[in-house]
């Protein structure tokens, strides 16, 4: 039996390292007492192969084994591009 993969949808703040980008992934949830919409955003370390992710693109990453100290995620494909950077 093998365990579901965990999936992420974020966007890409930042390329700059070889072949690693930075993924910022948020999460909405109510406040268990006042019912607000309340936001939690995540910084995901990602492996990028192909490098071919771009600040403000939309991103779909899935778990893997760690690949560096802070790495564990892996970019599978862009969703969609961003329009920022052409």
């Amino acid at each position: 039996l093998k365990m579901p993969v965990k999936q992420q949808i974020g966007i890409v703040t930042s390329n700059k390292m070889d072949k690693t980008i930075v993924v910022k992934v948020e999460n909405r949830y109510p406040h268990p007492i006042y019912s607000k919409t309340l936001v939690k955003t995540n910084k995901y370390l990602a492996h990028d192969e192909s490098e071919q992710s771009n600040i403000g693109d939309q991103v779909l990453l899935h778990e893997c084994r760690p690949l560096s100290k802070r790495k564990r995620w892996k970019l599978v494909e862009v969703l969609s591009k961003s329009s920022l950077i052409s």
